[in-house]
Formats: C-alpha cells, structure tokens, sequence
C-alpha cells in the first residue's frame, strides 16, 4: 500500500479539489435564479463584488496559510478547509439578503485559502522527479471537473431552487471531510509542527519562511509569471457564462453549462498533456517545465482576442477550447517549477504568496469586468488580457534558469 499511496493521496484530493471549485463556481452561474429573491444582484456590479470579496479574503490568508502549512501536519488544514467551506455553502443555501450572501463569501475565502498551498505541497512531497507535474496535472483537473460540475448550478436551481443547490453541495462536503480523516496521511519527512532542526531561532521564527522566500531572485519572476495569467483566469471563472451568454445571445441556464464545461473539458486534456510532457523534457533539459509551460501560456493569447471578438458558435467555443487546454498544460508546472528553485521547507509559503498574488489580480479584475459588463464592453476586456499576458511570456523565459529540479 505504501508504493501506492502517492497515488492514493492524489486521488483523495482530486475529489476535494472538485469540491473546492465547484462550490466556488456555482454562484456565478446561478445569478439569474438569485435575482428575484436578491434585487442587488440585478446589478452587474454588485454581482461582481460579491465574487470579488472572496477573493480579497482568499488573497490575504493566502500567505498565512502557505506558512502554517509549512509548519504543520496538512492533513488536518485540508480536513478543516473543506469542512469549513461546505458548511457555508450549506448555510448560503438559507441567506435571504445580499449582505448575509456577502459574509458568506467573505468567510468561504478564509476556509478555501487553507487547502491549495497545503494539497500542492503535500503532492509535490509524495511525488518527486518522473512523476510531479502529472500528479500535481491530475489533481488540477478536479478543479476543472468541479468548475464544470458548478455550471449546472443554474440548471440545478431551475430544476429545484438555488437555496437547495447550496445545501445539497454542502452536505456532499462535509461528509467527504469524514473520509478524509480515516484515509489521509502526511508525508513522513514533513515537520508536522515540529521544528526542522530544533533549538535554532531561526527555525522557531514563524516568518523565516517569507524571508528565504523573499530573497530569491527567482521567486519574483515566478511570481510575476504566476500573476499575471491569473489576471485572464479569474475573468474565465466568473465572467465566461456571462460572455457566452451576451455573444451567443443565449439564456444563461444554457451558457453556463456551455462556457464553464468548455473550459473545464479542454483544461482536463491540458494538465494531462503538459504533466506527462514536462516530466519527460525535464529528464533532458532542466528547462523541460519552463518551456512546457510557455508553450501552454502562449495558447491562451489568441484564445482571449477570439473569446473578445467572436460571436459564432465556433469562434467562442473554440477560443475557449483553446483558452483551457492552455491554461492547464500552464497549471500543471507552476508547483514543479517552484520546486526548481525553493526548498521542500518553505513551498507552501511560496505558494501561498503566489495565490495572494494571483488572486488579488483576480479579483480587481472580477470588479473591473463588472462595470465594463454594465457598459457594454465585457469583450474588449478579454480581448486586452491577451496582451498582458505576452509580457509575462518573454520574462519567463528570458530570466528562469534553474541548476536543479528539486530544490532541497
């Protein structure tokens, strides 16, 4: 069992990534549903700050959370995430007001900021060499899954109610949360709370990690690199149904199934691509993942000018097709790559400060598109995210070199 068990581990968080974005992405599809029992959400701009608080939450507890997971046994952040974010999107199934759906998502933030930096982490230390981008690729596409699974919120909602949506995905979550506390395990190298070389004030310091994190030149290109995607990621999460809807001229119970499966099917071929592609090209060029990733990213850019400017069927769906398979061959290298350059010792901080990045990118962004959707110009701001993304692209590959693919 213990060969298998890297395996095992990656197939236990598949399942809690799914519900991670699952639970994240159903608001953003069921928003016609909530209308008649919210009236703020009439407006775009509400909507979209609504999205945005939990990202502003997720952001600042990012880094917290990346240090804490460096410190001690994740097993028990990722149990406690999931069953924190479960019971809210249970109890949004009971809000009656846009101020209680707001606190809500304020708290989701703080719950789901615990499990990323921790599950990538965990993965990455059960899974070294041969086999880390595709196991970190595959547990990337339980994020996809559950982002699709999301868009039949508004389906759900018109089958049933929204309130029953919530409370039926939060009740599948925090019975899983139970499972995981039988069947999850931490690596046996990892400090589990306990100092790494007891007796040394540095190792005591709880912040020793954001200052070796910090003082690697190539963290803040890595950081940059990881930002500056997130800007047309986020927008693809919580704006796509809404641009499928307003280019297709199609209800969004249809475009949120649409958009948001899209994404999720071509994302799923991409992680697998890119995880099996850079784990075989970094065997004969410690480069393999950054190139990989490149080539990933640089898909994305044509993508955003056709999901901006396209108004036929095929022009948007396969824009989006392109856009996700990019996208993922782009997801599955960020922690491997990380891995060329920090130590196992701090990842989960480093990585906790790339979310913090990512997502408030994210989330100004999500606020942005919000007052370009009420004027009318939701595309054009696709269309410009492409462009930005190129600036990331030349500085990535001018700049990462690493003498190693895993970091000690």
């Amino acid at each position: 069992m213990k060969k298998y068990y890297p395996w095992v581990l990656v197939a236990l968080l598949w399942f809690v990534a799914l519900l991670n974005y699952m639970d994240r992405q159903m608001l953003s599809t069921m928003q016609e549903a909530m209308k008649a029992d919210i009236a703020e959400l009439n407006r775009a701009e509400a909507f979209g700050a609504l999205m945005a608080v939990f990202l502003w939450i997720y952001g600042i507890v990012s880094p917290f959370a990346g240090i804490v997971a460096d410190r001690v046994n994740r097993k028990w952040l990722v149990v406690g995430s999931i069953f924190v974010w479960s019971a809210v999107t249970f109890l949004m199934g009971y809000a009656r007001s846009f101020e209680q759906l707001y606190w809500l998502r304020a708290f989701m933030g703080i719950s789901e900021a615990l499990y990323i930096p921790s599950a990538l982490s965990l993965i990455a230390d059960w899974h070294e060499g041969k086999s880390r981008s595709l196991a970190i690729g595959i547990h990337m596409t339980g994020l996809y899954i559950g982002q699709a699974i999301g868009g039949f919120g508004a389906t759900l909602a018109a089958m049933l109610s929204w309130h029953a949506a919530f409370q039926w995905f939060g009740i599948v979550g925090i019975g899983y949360s139970l499972v995981l506390i039988l069947l999850l395990k931490e690596n046996p190298r990892h400090g589990g709370g306990k100092p790494r070389q007891a007796g040394t004030k540095a190792d005591c310091n709880p912040f020793r990690g954001l200052s070796v994190v910090f003082s690697t030149w190539a963290f803040w290109v890595i950081l940059f690199y990881f930002a500056v995607p997130s800007l047309p990621g986020w927008a693809t999460k919580n704006w796509l149904p809404t641009l499928f809807a307003g280019s297709l001229d199609i209800p969004m119970s249809s475009a949120g199934p649409l958009s948001t499966i899209t994404i999720a099917v071509s994302s799923f071929v991409g992680v697998l691509v890119g995880g099996v592609v850079s784990d075989r090209w970094v065997q004969r060029n410690l480069r393999g993942r950054i190139y990989t990733s490149a080539i990933g990213l640089g898909l994305t850019v044509p993508a955003l000018m056709f999901l901006g400017f396209g108004h036929s069927l095929v022009s948007v769906v396969g824009a989006g097709l392109c856009f996700g398979m990019g996208y993922g061959i782009f997801d599955a290298n960020n922690m491997p790559i990380l891995c060329q350059f920090i130590s196992s010792r701090y990842r989960s901080t480093a990585y906790g400060i790339m979310n913090m990045t990512g997502v408030f990118a994210g989330a100004a962004v999500t606020q942005v598109l919000g007052k370009w959707t009420d004027g009318g110009n939701l595309g054009l701001g696709f269309a410009i995210l492409g462009s930005v993304v190129v600036l990331a692209l030349v500085l990535q590959l001018s700049c990462l070199k690493p003498t190693t693919d895993n970091m000690e």
